[in-house]
């Protein structure tokens, strides 16, 4: 006999009422609510709100708890409140006194949440995170004197966006173009006798034959990539004749359409030439129209050469991960060496005793400037080679073998966590989702040293 409860045999009515639900105080966010140094983050949250303006202001740890569990769980905004609204431990949580089966806010909040709070409000928290952690378990010896170890290293936080090609996006600047030239129509039509013509259907046609090629010749790809920039050109003069017909008023489209512009102009510029000069590289390289400010950045990993997002500069101690540097163009790492550094004596009150880096790091600048503070790289020193003993060999493969740890970390973020799918769309709000990330990983770091599995 297979033991099921019908659909018709329970009734709503008839479930346990959630008021009468015992609440298990070993779940995990039951024991991370009680961790957390609330005061401490919502005084960070509240620098950014002036008191006397605006609505009604959200419960900040409404807030940032929200983030917390969009961050940890991968859930989109929507999915978020949604999953709180259902769960009576992530409530108890966020610090509700009752259970709320409604949504807590909009989910439209947490786009604007991001464009104000940005980026230096998580890095607050994170050091906020570690100033507690560092007062629960108090370091001793001497406050100036070099001592423990900072592991360094750089990655790239991908942007979930198309992988790009030449062709693909020349072909979507053809396509926004027309929808540009369709939406001017409705505004002088009545001024020209016929609509500008944009042959889209042979143009997509065009595009689609060439794109469906699993192996195509380099002749083919250019002939059909010229014939799509002409397209571009064409719209591009249409579009420049109807805007003249408009008699030099304001940009009379929606906003949206007009940054369209702007960047489709710099996209064809970039591409032309590109094209004439045959060539695949241009200085600031767009590869989104929609987040033009998305670089390439060449990497050579494995597999992935090339990879599309911001740069980070990032530095672990204690098991927190923070990043001293996000930039949107490639840069040589081996600048920030010196700054995290700082950072670290900042957060300490005294440098490290050790850097663990990789050899981009270990350029003549850097040594001297460690050399000079009493601080050792894992870098081999210049000159002839010295005889070392048994001990001092193992110790050297040790100290650099424990930099690996920084890469796990960074595989964390990345797998547990989505650093390598950065959903945002515009440059501060990406930049605020990297920090967010970064925060709920020192977040798992902190619990961990308390016990809690999170």
């Amino acid at each position: 006999m297979i033991n099921y409860t019908s659909q018709y045999q329970t009734q709503f009515e008839d479930f346990s009422n959630l008021c009468q639900l015992e609440l298990d105080p070993n779940n995990r966010w039951i024991q991370l609510g009680a961790l957390l140094p609330w005061d401490r983050m919502v005084e960070v949250y509240a620098k950014r709100f002036s008191p006397n303006m605006g609505a009604k202001a959200v419960n900040p740890r409404w807030v940032i708890g929200a983030f917390i569990i969009k961050h940890k769980l991968r859930l989109s905004d929507e999915e978020t409140l949604l999953s709180i609204s259902e769960n009576p431990y992530m409530q108890f949580f966020l610090g509700l006194q009752t259970y709320h089966p409604e949504q807590l806010f909009s989910p439209t909040l947490f786009v604007e949440l991001r464009k104000r709070l940005g980026e230096d409000t998580f890095d607050e928290f994170s050091r906020t995170l570690i100033a507690f952690s560092e007062d629960l378990n108090p370091a001793s010896g001497e406050k100036d004197a070099p001592k423990g170890k900072l592991k360094i290293d750089a990655t790239v936080a991908d942007q979930y966006i198309r992988y790009p090609t030449d062709l693909s996006l020349v072909n979507e600047a053809r396509v926004k173009t027309e929808r540009i030239i369709d939406e001017l129509w409705g505004l002088v039509g009545d001024r020209l006798a016929v609509k500008p013509r944009t042959y889209r259907k042979k143009a997509h046609k065009r595009y689609l034959s060439q794109s469906k090629k699993k192996k195509a010749s380099k002749a083919s790809l250019r002939k059909t990539l010229r014939y799509l920039l002409n397209c571009v050109e064409r719209n591009l003069g249409h579009i420049d004749q109807m805007l003249d017909m408009l008699d030099g008023r304001a940009f009379p489209l929606a906003h949206k359409y007009q940054r369209q512009l702007w960047v489709i102009h710099t996209l064809y510029d970039q591409q032309r030439g590109m094209y004439e000069a045959d060539s695949r590289q241009c200085d600031d390289r767009i590869v989104s129209i929609s987040q033009p400010h998305v670089r390439p950045i060449v990497r050579g990993k494995t597999g992935k050469r090339v990879e599309f997002g911001a740069k980070l500069s990032l530095s672990l101690q204690g098991g927190y991960l923070t990043h001293q540097t996000i930039s949107w163009d490639a840069y040589n790492e081996a600048s920030d060496l010196q700054k995290q550094a700082e950072t670290y004596r900042l957060l300490t009150g005294h440098y490290p005793e050790l850097i663990q880096c990789d050899k981009i790091y270990h350029t003549n600048d850097n040594r001297t400037w460690c050399t000079t503070r009493n601080i050792r790289m894992t870098a081999l020193p210049k000159g002839p080679k010295a005889k070392l003993s048994a001990y001092q060999k193992s110790k050297q493969r040790d100290e650099y073998a424990e930099r690996n740890h920084i890469e796990g970390r960074i595989g964390n973020a990345k797998q547990a966590l989505s650093l390598n799918q950065i959903k945002a769309k515009l440059q501060g709000t990406s930049e605020t989702w990297i920090a967010a990330t970064l925060f709920v990983l020192n977040l798992s770091a902190f619990a961990a040293r308390s016990g809690v599995t999170f």
